[in-house]
């Protein structure tokens, strides 16, 4: 893929359209073929975002107008305009916008996309067991075939008890 630099937004265009009083997105990006996310995103005055932690990705965020306060593991930061802030992954924080309201950028890698996670210790397992495939196992050679209903074997030849 050979994509030509262009422009995708004007920040002060979206921020005059967009109402002084509505929280969430204004702007992402949605290029398709990108690697990176981006989202505008405003909070009104005493607007939060709850404590969260980000196991995968790490953000860049930055201010692009009003103030706040990011609450972290070790303790807190002062946000204003043009503050720019790393937020590694693993990290706990928080988000809380100042009176006037927080408008912010964040840039980070692409998600990847959704896995299904081992169950953690703590966890009840409620999942059961895997289907059992012992009858694609080769009973001479042990191959596992990928035919769902293997005749023969495709490594050694033997034929499959059935």
């Amino acid at each position: 893929m050979n994509a030509t630099p262009r422009v995708l937004a004007v920040l002060d265009d979206i921020l005059a359209s967009a109402a002084t009083d509505g929280r969430g997105a204004l702007w992402h990006l949605a290029e398709q073929g990108r690697e990176l996310d981006a989202n505008l995103v405003r909070l009104p005055g005493g607007a939060e975002v709850g404590e969260h932690q980000e196991d995968v990705l790490d953000v860049l965020l930055v201010v692009v107008e009003g103030g706040g306060r990011l609450r972290t593991g070790g303790g807190g930061l002062e946000l204003g305009p043009s503050t720019v802030v790393w937020l590694p992954r693993t990290s706990r924080r928080a988000l809380a916008a100042g009176p006037g309201g927080l408008t912010y950028l964040t840039v980070h890698r692409r998600r990847p996309g959704l896995a299904i996670k081992a169950p953690s210790p703590e966890s009840a397992y409620e999942g059961g067991e895997g289907p059992c495939m012992l009858d694609r196992v080769c009973p001479e050679c042990g191959r596992l075939s990928e035919d769902p209903a293997p005749v023969f074997c495709s490594r050694c030849g033997e034929r499959f008890l059935r």
